[in-house]
């Protein structure tokens, strides 16, 4: 088993995790493949995560599985932009970690 972290991601966590959930027990090839054709732009950092994993443990894409994929939410950024009559209102801009572990596939006799 092999795993890769992203840390401080400009996305947020829930939007990310909408794609970590779609690779989450694929195999690598197959996940990748799957992200490359989605419009999502959490899907490139979560591609890059899950290719770093492959690289880390010395696998092939066809020969691991995508065990586990997890989006943790990193600090946020905190902004304010001038608001009618003097005051201001907050803006947040979230970051997330992502964490991929791939493991190798079971072979089914």
């Amino acid at each position: 088993m092999s795993k890769s972290i992203i840390k401080f991601v400009r996305l947020s966590p829930t939007k990310a995790r909408l794609i970590a959930r779609e690779v989450q027990g694929m195999n690598a090839e197959l996940a990748l493949a799957s992200l490359q054709f989605m419009p999502n732009r959490g899907a490139r950092f979560i591609a890059n995560a899950i290719s770093s994993a492959v690289a880390n443990g010395g696998f092939e894409p066809e020969e691991v599985v995508v065990s586990s994929c997890r989006v943790d939410a990193g600090p946020v950024l905190k902004r304010f932009r001038p608001r009618a009559r003097g005051s201001a209102s907050r803006i947040r801009k979230p970051t997330s970690h992502i964490l991929v572990e791939v493991s190798k596939a079971q072979k089914e006799a």
